[in-house]
């Protein structure tokens, strides 16, 4: 259990540097980071509170479909990258060009979340519907992913641009792409879990009967 909130707060610290790199580079990503980084250039509120607000209606979805497991890790997941983003209020004021931006930030997004998947973690939104639609379709999490938050990237422009729209869509191209990459360690996670729960099942069935 150690191991694995240790792991997960480790994905965290990952993805809050790119999340604050996508955020000075004034790029958006998908999911709900990406809703919650748009809205953050529109309203008066830090990322901090806008993120956790809109995972919300993902939690239910989450309990549901995934169960409680995976809903608390996820709960914890988020309320800690919201928490270390939070620092980003007290560092001194500073810019990144938006290509390198979108290159550095996707790439540390992607073993952030690789990080999160393998241990049965997400950050809510487009995270839980690509394991989701992983485990019960097989489909690749990377490339659900990709779709997903290309969606959250295209609404997005309006507020951004056109160029910066493209070029957060380069980001996430790499943030996909290593996902893609741990998409069979991340398969066999999920497999581990649901055996586990198969036999605790069986055995249930067993000493019943017995």
């Amino acid at each position: 259990m150690m191991k694995k909130i240790a792991s997960i707060l480790l994905g965290c610290f990952v993805l809050s540097i790119g999340v604050l790199i996508l955020r000075h580079s004034h790029l958006i990503t998908g999911g709900t980071v990406g809703l919650s980084l748009s809205f953050s250039y529109i309203v008066n509120l830090p990322f901090t509170y806008l993120f956790f607000l809109v995972n919300i209606p993902f939690y239910i979805f989450s309990f549901i479909q995934m169960g409680w497991k995976f809903t608390v890790s996820t709960i914890f997941a988020v309320t800690a990258l919201s928490l270390i983003t939070s620092v980003d209020q007290l560092l001194p004021a500073f810019s990144i060009t938006p290509l390198a931006g979108a290159v550095i930030g996707g790439i540390i997004n992607g073993f952030g979340l690789s990080i999160l998947f393998l241990n049965k973690a997400s950050l809510g939104g487009s995270n839980i519907l690509a394991l989701f639609l992983q485990k019960k379709c097989k489909w690749n999490p990377g490339k659900t992913n990709f779709v997903f938050d290309c969606i959250v990237v295209i609404s997005g422009i309006y507020f951004m641009g056109l160029v910066k729209g493209i070029i957060s869509i380069i980001s996430i191209a790499f943030t996909s792409s290593i996902i893609s990459f741990y998409k069979k360690k991340i398969a066999a996670s999920m497999q581990r879990e649901q055996d586990v729960k198969s036999y605790k099942v069986n055995a249930k069935v067993v000493a019943n009967e017995g």
